[in-house]
């Protein structure tokens, strides 16, 4: 865009939407967002969902409950939502139900581990803990929402927010798209807490941030017997123990050391005496890599070396990658367009020294999912107090949100989506202005 179009479309947008768009353009509408977040009253009640969310951790599609005060919530602020999507997950719709559509998104779901931080909204469900920091993740786009809906009359398009279940493992992004929730949607966006980045700040990147992973369980079963005469059993946990030895060996000795790949054995499951040798042995674990080739290779290798080693020890195998219940993840690859854009936002509200480059993690997240069919943006933002203790991972059951994060969060949520309607909604075509039935 030439800059006389430039600041003709500064000055039509300074007419219609005169409380946002500044003399500068569209650089005082994340402060000004922030603002709105940070008053005491909407703090405070970010806060107090984030909570009740943290005391009632639910599993992935067991999110009935969060579900449920999600749902209350947006019929508060007179927001309409579809329910149920994906089983417990909730997409709700603020603007015109016109195009243009972008999306924000939230996970819901919870861990299976026990909480071992000691306060006064601890889990009440044993066995279960929002360790990942899921819990704020909601209550962020819930203020989003709150943001976003004192603006609906500005919004010359329709933000789609989804409230997402079964992220960790469940692959709820995928059971999203499925059911047709995001149709018709340009651009989504979303976030992760980082508890070892400084608050107030951001980190991402374009391209592969996160990568693509599959879980596996095998069953390596022997001849079980006496621990004194091994001579009279086939020793299954011998065999698996070159397993996992070998391996190892997948990444070390066959990938190209530039092509970033993991396999992890995180389970180990056999016998139950000190002088008996099981009949079998159950073991599982993760593999990732950031290609999809890279990808299908370790998991046709990983499935040669269980069964060759087995064999090697006399026993049998039986390998399972799980994809039914626990889907393949895509590796998580940023849109460069999008990037470009986040940046120019993200300087915005934080600051230009506050918005950091990231090298690509080995982790993954199912968000990946929504880049394979639309443009998508993926980001971190830090929560760590540097004049308080550190903070622990995620997944960890040490585990804890800085909860000053929430304004932040909120902000970042809405201010990517109402500035990308605002900037985008010129380009539209008047063709494209179909109505959604569901609005």
């Amino acid at each position: 865009m030439g800059c006389s179009r430039w600041v003709c479309l500064v000055f039509v947008l300074h007419l219609i939407y005169p409380g946002l768009v500044a003399s500068n353009g569209f650089s005082d509408i994340p402060k000004k967002l922030l603002d709105f977040a940070k008053k005491s009253e909407v703090f405070d009640w970010m806060v107090g969902v984030r909570r009740k969310i943290h005391e009632n951790p639910e599993l992935g599609y067991e999110e009935f409950e969060t579900s449920k005060l999600i749902r209350v919530e947006l019929d508060k602020m007179g927001v309409k939502y579809k329910h149920p999507v994906a089983v417990t997950g909730v997409v709700g719709f603020i603007g015109t139900g016109e195009p243009p559509f972008v999306a924000i998104r939230a996970d819901m779901d919870a861990l299976p581990m026990q909480e071992l931080v000691e306060w006064e909204h601890k889990s009440k469900n044993p066995g279960k803990m929002h360790g990942c920091g899921h819990d704020v993740h909601v209550a962020m786009l819930l203020g989003a929402a709150k943001i976003l809906q004192e603006h609906r009359e500005e919004l010359k398009g329709t933000v789609v927010l989804v409230f997402q279940p079964a992220e960790e493992g469940g692959g709820g992004a995928k059971k999203i798209l499925e059911e047709g929730a995001l149709e018709n949607v340009k651009a989504i966006f979303g976030l992760h807490v980082e508890p070892h980045l400084p608050i107030g700040k951001v980190a991402s990147r374009s391209g592969p941030v996160l990568a693509g992973s599959g879980f596996f369980e095998a069953t390596i079963s022997g001849k079980g017997g006496h621990a004194a005469i091994p001579q009279h059993s086939i020793d299954p946990i011998l065999a698996a123990s070159n397993v996992i030895v070998s391996l190892q060996h997948l990444v070390s000795r066959e990938a190209d050391p530039l092509d970033s790949q993991v396999v992890t054995v995180a389970k180990f499951q056999g016998g139950g005496a000190f002088n008996v040798i099981p009949d079998s042995v159950t073991i599982g674990g993760t593999f990732r890599a950031f290609s999809k080739e890279s990808f299908m290779q370790l998991k046709q290798r990983i499935k040669e070396v269980i069964h060759g080693q087995a064999a090697v020890q006399r026993c049998s195998a039986a390998v399972d990658f799980l994809d039914k219940d626990k889907p393949f993840f895509p590796a998580t690859v940023n849109d460069k367009d999008l990037h470009d854009y986040f940046q120019i936002v993200a300087r915005d509200l934080l600051g230009t020294d506050n918005v950091k480059d990231m090298n690509p993690l080995m982790g993954s997240e199912d968000f990946s999912f929504y880049q394979e069919v639309l443009p998508g943006y993926f980001f971190f933002l830090g929560m760590q107090n540097e004049t308080l203790a550190k903070l622990e991972s995620a997944h960890s059951p040490y585990f804890e949100v800085n909860e000053d994060i929430l304004p932040y969060g909120a902000a970042l949520h809405a201010s990517l989506a109402l500035r990308y309607l605002l900037e985008y909604q010129p380009k539209v075509s008047l063709l494209e202005h179909n109505h959604r039935d569901e609005l």
